[in-house]
């Protein structure tokens, strides 16, 4: 027990030393449960919400989505809000339109080749929701990153398949409603038989109608792929000059054209460091903050969003134990190139 404490302290410290860092959280503890994984984060006319999976460990029958929220400053404890019985839950995305309830997307099944896409909503921002509903085949939702809502209202979500058979798959596409999540129309993205294989696709606005999409893939890489018709089509997949060890990955184009993207700066494996990135086009990245460093551990599958006074919110699964809450001024990030892929010291 000393040692987490002094750990805790440590890491605090050296995050609160970054002035770019305004808070650093965690959303509980100690957890209700043994393990936890895959967050995700929403502003609401209420304030933030947060929902993550957890249960004795990923992939277990009594693995559920919970939820927390921040009320008056403070993350309420969490609760349970929707279950698979008697299969596991998978990776919540939360997402509230410019109209109507908040959504809830999860994920039901024995495995990700094997899930099925389920919706919840609620009326009061969070507080309590409805019974669940199974979206329309082919159709999984949001499969781990936040949609983008268009300028004419569309939601766009961007998804992702992992087969098996006949040999592993793994494949993007993008799932389109015009009626705030009533229909759902699928959108293909070509792939090369040489891949890369790719999922978990994060939305970026390039300005206009020109959309970017980037995520995690098998190939030491991040991949990219572009739209020029606000994601009605895709342009094949490629990689960028950005490391991923195959782990998930998050970005949002913020209110002043930039983007940042929360990820792990290693490869080929690993999920320590977390690393925050900038970029001015989605195409050339530079070094922005190292939210977490320690050796041999875990922190991973992140979220973020920029909220409506300009702050960004980040959650991310610490050590498979609890989430964490990272809360930043985008003004006061200080980009340092990366050369030849090195973060710099």
């Amino acid at each position: 027990m000393k040692f987490l404490i002094i750990t805790l302290v440590a890491t605090s410290f050296a995050q609160a030393a970054d002035p770019a860092i305004l808070k650093s959280e965690f959303l509980f503890d100690p957890n209700p449960v043994p393990s936890c994984h895959a967050t995700t984060i929403v502003e609401t006319k209420a304030g933030l919400v947060s929902a993550w999976f957890a249960g004795t460990n990923e992939g277990k029958p009594d693995v559920c989505i919970w939820s927390s929220r921040n009320v008056d400053g403070k993350w309420t404890s969490p609760v349970k809000v929707a279950a698979g019985t008697p299969w596991p839950c998978w990776n919540p995305v939360l997402f509230q339109p410019r109209q109507g309830p908040l959504l809830l997307f999860y994920k039901v099944g024995p495995n990700p080749s094997g899930w099925w896409g389920m919706l919840q909503k609620s009326t009061d921002h969070g507080a309590t929701w409805s019974e669940a509903t199974r979206l329309p085949d082919k159709i999984i939702g949001p499969v781990k990153n936040k949609p983008v809502q268009l300028a004419d209202g569309t939601i766009l979500c961007g998804s992702s398949a992992e087969g098996l058979s006949p040999k592993p798959v793994w494949q993007i596409h993008f799932e389109r409603s015009t009626d705030n999540g009533q229909t759902w129309q699928f959108v293909r993205v070509p792939q090369a038989e040489s891949g890369p294989p790719s999922i978990q696709p994060s939305i970026l606005f390039l300005g206009g109608v020109k959309l970017m999409s980037l995520g995690r893939t098998q190939s030491g890489k991040l991949f990219s792929t572009t739209s020029a018709d606000n994601g009605t089509s895709w342009s094949q997949p490629t990689l960028l000059e950005m490391p991923n060890p195959n782990s998930g990955t998050d970005a949002v184009t913020l209110q002043d054209g930039r983007h940042l993207l929360i990820y792990n700066h290693i490869a080929p494996k690993g999920r320590s460091p977390l690393n925050l990135a900038v970029s001015t086009d989605g195409q050339a990245w530079s070094a922005a903050l190292v939210l977490e460093d320690e050796r041999a551990s875990e922190f991973s599958y992140p979220a973020i969003i920029q909220a409506s006074d300009g702050r960004v919110h980040a959650t991310y699964t610490w050590k498979r134990k609890l989430v964490k809450h990272v809360v930043i001024d985008p003004a006061k990030l200080i980009p340092k190139p990366i050369i030849n892929g090195e973060w710099p010291k």
